[in-house]
């Protein structure tokens, strides 16, 4: 049997054993809490799922810009957002997996490795950011889109190494890659997406960037339900909203991967910049403004 097959479906059988703990759990909160309120997606989630995980397809990223939307319409509290991005974004990026890894090459065991320790770095990041306080969360997330929007702008301006050719790495390459992907993994609980410094570290490596699409798409398809478990168990997310990003994000997925394909997306990435810096200034604002009320108080 093909490996990668093999690969595809593992990843399919996590995603099942994912739903089914998401769904039981979420079942026996609300029986203990007797909570009744409606969990129908609203319209304006379900924009949020779909707009964002078509660019995230086309390789912009769906967190930096989720996070702007939800602070610029009061979706989410701060607090909970990088468990509804997390838990959410799961169904759309395992679409998004399965389409890349199917129809793109990439070295089997490069792409396992970095796949491999992307999880295991969510798993122990999901743990610790799921119990921060309100105040923390907003600081972490405000430097985490600085970071992000720094490295969507090298991305952007071609800084660095010209990109390479190969599909894989070995020996000590193969090692940087995998500890650098289990350090991203852990950041991505925090709110700060996988892709744009995935590309950096593929072209760094002397990868070739098409490369990166079905590795990032398949690390994140893997340590999003590793990681999200920790927020699903702690309720340390918005219920409603991640229903409607996983209910709006696969048909845009499907959209983007196969009737778009490709779009002029340098001046959408330029905007991203400008609303992801906004948005984390903003943060971090709210985050001194908190703390100033706290001390009066």
């Amino acid at each position: 049997m093909d490996p990668k097959n093999i690969l595809l479906a593992g990843m399919v059988a996590i995603g099942l054993v994912y739903f089914a703990f998401w769904f039981t759990t979420v079942s026996r909160q609300r029986a203990a809490s007797n909570d009744h309120s409606t969990l129908a997606p609203t319209p304006l989630g379900l924009f949020i799922g779909f707009i964002t995980n078509f660019f995230d397809t086309l390789g912009i990223g769906s967190y930096a810009t989720s996070t702007a939307m939800f602070r610029f319409w009061r979706v989410v509290p701060d607090e909970k957002i990088p468990g509804t991005l997390n838990v959410g974004h799961t169904l759309p990026t395992l679409v998004q997996a399965l389409i890349y890894i199917t129809i793109v090459e990439v070295d089997f065991t490069t792409l396992v490795a970095i796949i491999g320790a992307a999880a295991a770095g969510a798993w122990l990041g999901g743990g610790v950011v799921a119990g921060l306080p309100r105040r923390q969360v907003q600081i972490g997330m405000g430097f985490a889109l600085l970071g992000a929007a720094t490295l969507m702008l090298l991305s952007l301006t071609g800084i660095g190494p010209a990109p390479g050719v190969a599909l894989g790495v070995s020996g000590a390459k193969l090692g940087l890659a995998v500890g650098i992907s289990m350090f991203l993994g852990a950041l991505m609980m925090l709110g700060i997406g996988y892709y744009a410094p995935c590309l950096i570290m593929i072209s760094l490596l002397g990868m070739n960037p098409t490369a990166a699409f079905p590795i990032m798409m398949g690390a994140c398809a893997f340590l999003m339900p590793t990681g999200s478990l920790q927020f699903i168990r702690k309720q340390s997310y918005d219920l409603r909203t991640a229903i409607a990003l996983m209910a709006g994000g696969p048909l845009a997925v499907i959209i983007a991967a196969f009737i778009v394909k490709s779009l002029p997306l340098d001046t959408v990435r330029w905007g991203v910049i400008v609303v992801v810096v906004y948005t984390a200034i903003g943060m971090l604002r709210t985050a001194a403004q908190e703390r100033a009320v706290g001390e009066a108080a």
